[in-house]
């Protein structure tokens, strides 16, 4: 009678540990699936090729009517003082020479 109350006693500890370990099965099961879903998220972005640098943004020339006069000035000069063509620039040296007494 002794024994049998014995065997029960460890029959109902063998069966309390078996559904821990049934739940500590579960728990490990949900972690090692979530290391592995954190591993293909780092994975994804290190294969995926490198953005290409942001373009300037363009740049915004002016509406003023002056500015649109000055600009038609400078591209109507263009043919006949382009680079490098002009004989002669006009530098702060270059300019006449002007009398500052009353003559």
């Amino acid at each position: 009678m002794r024994l049998d109350g014995r065997e029960r006693e460890i029959a109902a500890q063998a069966e309390t540990a078996r559904e821990k370990i049934a739940e500590l099965t579960a728990l490990l099961d949900g972690l090692d699936t979530a290391v592995e879903e954190i591993r293909i998220t780092r994975k994804t972005p290190l294969e995926l090729p490198d953005p290409p640098p942001p373009s300037p943004p363009a740049a915004k020339l002016p509406d003023n009517p002056a500015y649109q006069q000055i600009m038609a000035v400078f591209a109507a000069a263009a043919p006949r003082c382009g680079r490098g063509r002009c004989v002669r620039r006009w530098t702060w040296r270059s300019r006449p020479a002007t009398s500052t007494t009353p003559g």
